[in-house]
């Protein structure tokens, strides 16, 4: 019996190792089927014929070799002239159809730039640049013109954007007449206007927000250029590779083609300034206090209550956001916070529909709904007055205390070049110098110092102090409790904060001397973090911008050519046809050390406009297109799925025992 058990567990072992034997020596792969199309579509035959002459058709059909697809026809595919009226544009099987809806102009070429919107049906392999053009005259204009649109205040390339041209040099036609041709840029910035007779023109950008092809609405991006263009051609000479595989040189062919100029043209957008004002929306979050919204800055609205009715501004403590866009009224006026519901006669300034800064009138309406636990607590809190009022004796239950808040920029290491600031949570009745005790350590002894004391402007909650600073040294900063006390009643709690200033030599120093500006002109240089936000900024005198005590960091820099003398970077006005104030970026980045002081030479016409932003700091970063070789993909795969097939080693062992 025992045998029989025996031979019967020798059987099942040596029947699972042949098994195993036998599938290690098998190929472990996916079938491999058929090679994968990357060839992008070919064109057969069009209707009517690539570069006719003399047609007017208001149907256009191309014919490809394959089922294709045209993707985002409304974004990717540019007819020029500009279609009043939206072509139809799609795909049916191998055809590429093109719908033209506007009666066609006389003696003009037409030109359907495709771009990289057709693609195979199947595995979406791009025909790149691929453009159709044909006439209505006896003649196929074939000139262009090319370039790139950058932002105007920090030079990033801006896609997506119109570029027209106007062989008429009247200032009014850029906002009455739509563009005699068009393109639109990509995303990298780049354009180029295709069709174009000799002549001469001016070239214009627009951020078309109703596709009118004219500048009607100053909310739109625009830009123009100063200078007329005449577009021609010359004789040039390109390398092209010949590659072996996707790594291997085979010969390098210099080949003849046609240059068409002007191709480096660049256009600089931006927008007027103008903002439509109006008013977004009221609210009463809690209920002493009101916050009315605008769409943009504005100034302070005139308003009066009408429930309840009470006269004059005495029960309202007003605060307004750093846009200048956010009006917070905190209600004093008990007998005002009181109502569930309060009514208010606003009167503000607001944009007509002709672009117009007209005054309305308005009524608004405030609701607060309590809480039934809100109105038994404000039930409590009438009892608890009315027991102080009558001195009644008797225990009674201490209520919890409830703070001012306070809060400060002050951390343990505090940098140099740096203010107090004080934000409190609610409007005090009063707040000045005197509440304050800033003291320095001397000998282990705190001393009193003075500083420049700072009401906000618009925040009446916000406080800032500027003392001398003593590089090194140690601080304290304090307000006694029960020293401050809010319009609403609460008191603050004692406030301490000890900090240290950093040291000098923790800090470097920057000097930078530019070539490049015109003479006469003011500028100022920014200093830009990594995300190109500006830190500091120092103007430019005699062709040197100094900065001081900069921590240790990576900084990257801008110069602003600062025509009008504000300090600011000022945004251009086509109706008084000025540009935008120029703007430089320095082409890389400054490394400050600690205890260092760093001489650097900025010559502002080195490097091309378009060259200038680090690509670091660079949010509209170029893509490099990067064509999918399915076929390669479908090797490497496979490739790794025998590795790491778990029978693979098994396999070899097994093969290592033969």
């Amino acid at each position: 019996m025992l045998n029989r058990i025996l031979s019967f567990f020798v059987f099942i072992f040596i029947s699972l190792l042949l098994a195993l034997m036998i599938h290690s020596c098998a190929n472990i792969a996916a079938p491999m089927g058929g090679e994968y199309d990357v060839d992008p579509p070919v064109v057969r035959s069009s209707t009517p014929s690539f570069n006719e002459l003399n047609v007017s058709p208001q149907r256009v059909e191309i014919e490809f070799d394959e089922n294709i697809k045209i993707e985002s026809p409304t974004e990717k595919v540019i007819i020029t002239p500009p279609q009043k009226i939206m072509p139809i544009i799609r795909s049916a099987g191998r055809k590429a159809i093109v719908e033209l809806k506007d009666e066609l102009l006389p003696n003009t070429t037409y030109t359907i730039d495709f771009t990289d919107a057709i693609v195979d049906n199947n595995e979406g392999n791009p025909l790149e640049n691929f453009m159709f053009s044909f006439s209505t005259g006896d003649q196929l204009d074939t000139l262009s013109i090319a370039g790139k649109v950058l932002n105007a205040e920090d030079l990033e390339p801006v896609t997506g954007m119109y570029v027209g041209i106007h062989s008429n040099f009247d200032d009014t036609v850029f906002t009455n007449v739509p563009f005699e041709r068009i393109s639109r840029t990509d995303s990298r910035g780049n354009f180029i206007v295709r069709g174009m007779a000799p002549g001469k023109y001016r070239v214009f950008a627009l951020g078309d927000l109703n596709r009118d092809y004219r500048y009607d609405n100053p909310m739109e991006a625009i830009a123009f250029l100063d200078s007329i263009v005449s577009p021609s051609t010359m004789p040039a000479v390109r390398q092209d590779t010949v590659f072996v595989d996707s790594i291997t040189v085979d010969t390098i062919l210099d080949v003849k083609y046609t240059r068409f100029l002007p191709d480096d043209l660049v256009l600089n957008s931006f927008l007027s300034g103008f903002q439509r004002l109006y008013l977004l929306r009221s609210e009463r979050p809690v209920e002493n206090r009101l916050n009315i919204f605008f769409s943009a800055p504005t100034d302070a609205p005139g308003f009066s209550l009408i429930e309840p009715n009470i006269e004059g501004n005495d029960w309202y403590v007003a605060e307004r956001n750093l846009n200048n866009d956010t009006l917070m009224l905190w209600i004093t006026d008990s007998i005002v916070y009181q109502h569930d519901s309060i009514r208010m006669q606003i009167s503000y300034m607001e944009t007509d529909t002709l672009n117009r800064s007209v005054i309305t009138n308005d009524t608004l309406s405030f609701n607060f709904r309590r809480t039934d636990q809100d109105k038994k607590a404000q039930e409590r809190k009438r009892e608890e007055s009315k027991d102080d009022e009558e001195g009644e004796d008797g225990e009674s239950e201490i209520p919890d205390l409830r703070f001012l808040s306070i809060q400060s920029n002050v951390q343990s290491t505090f940098e140099l070049f740096n203010p107090i600031r004080i934000e409190f949570e609610q409007p005090l009745v009063k707040f000045d110098s005197s509440f304050v005790k800033l003291e320095i350590e001397v000998d282990s002894l705190f001393e009193t110092i003075p500083f420049r004391f700072e009401s906000d402007s618009l925040n009446p909650r916000k406080f800032v102090l500027r003392p001398s600073w003593e590089p090194g040294s140690k601080y304290k900063l304090s307000i006694d409790s029960a020293a401050l006390t809010s319009i609403y009643g609460l008191w603050n709690n004692t406030y301490e904060q000890s900090f240290t200033v950093k040291d000098l030599d923790q800090y470097g120093n920057l000097q930078i001397s530019i070539s490049g500006l015109a003479e006469g002109k003011k500028a100022f240089v920014e200093l830009l973090n990594n995300s190109d936000k500006p830190f500091r900024k120092s103007d430019v005198k005699g062709n040197v911008v100094r900065f001081q005590d900069l921590p240790p960091s990576e900084v990257y820099a801008r110069l602003i050519i600062d025509d009008n003398g504000d300090g600011l970077w000022t945004t251009g006005n086509y109706e008084e046809l000025r540009q935008p104030e120029k703007v430089y970026y320095y082409p890389g980045k400054f490394v400050i050390r600690a205890y260092s002081d760093h001489l650097e030479e900025w010559n502002l016409n080195a490097v091309p406009e378009i060259k200038q932003k680090p690509l670091e700091i660079t949010i509209n970063k170029p893509q490099e297109k990067k064509r999918r070789n399915p076929n390669e993909e479908r090797q490497q795969q496979q490739q790794q799925n025998r590795q790491s097939s778990p029978m693979q080693g098994l396999g070899g062992g097994m093969r290592g025992m033969r």
